[in-house]
């Protein structure tokens, strides 16, 4: 059976990395609230901020571990915030994955980024991204601290 996993990540600046990592065998990811593309996030972005809210609490809905994809500016944005704080409400396996490394479209590497703070007061383990079957082993991990 498949693991429903949710995907946070900036989406402008880091679409094209998580796009390269989003395929993971008996992974079901819902990438960046359910926005799987860009005419949808556009569409999002047009919304208020509690309809915002909304989408992410529907996607995140079934999953069992949150996945946060740090890149160079996601510990800045809001709505990291909120998917991390509300993975932990609904007791979600949380974890941390650096991507700050994998190219671009523009095949350039970016600097590390900060971790997000509600990330590292909580304790979750944050990791490198190496490969899909590392990145597998540690949303089971998280899933596993979390009893899921």
């Amino acid at each position: 059976m498949a693991r429903r996993v949710f995907f946070s990540f900036h989406y402008q600046r880091d679409i094209w990395r998580i796009n390269q990592i989003r395929s993971i065998p008996n992974i079901l990811g819902s990438a960046a609230a359910g926005f799987q593309d860009a005419s949808l996030w556009e569409e999002a972005k047009r919304k208020s901020d509690a309809a915002i809210k909304k989408l992410i609490d529907d996607a995140l809905y079934n999953t069992s571990v949150t996945v946060v994809f740090i890149g160079n500016q996601t510990a800045n944005r809001k709505y990291i915030k909120y998917e991390i704080e509300k993975s932990i409400e609904r007791g979600n396996g949380v974890v941390g994955i650096q991507i700050h490394h994998l190219k671009d479209k523009n095949q350039n590497v970016d600097e590390p980024g900060k971790t997000p703070k509600l990330l590292m007061d909580s304790g979750f383990n944050v990791y490198k991204y190496i490969d899909y079957e590392k990145l597998a082993n540690r949303i089971e991990e998280a899933a596993k601290i979390a009893g899921k």
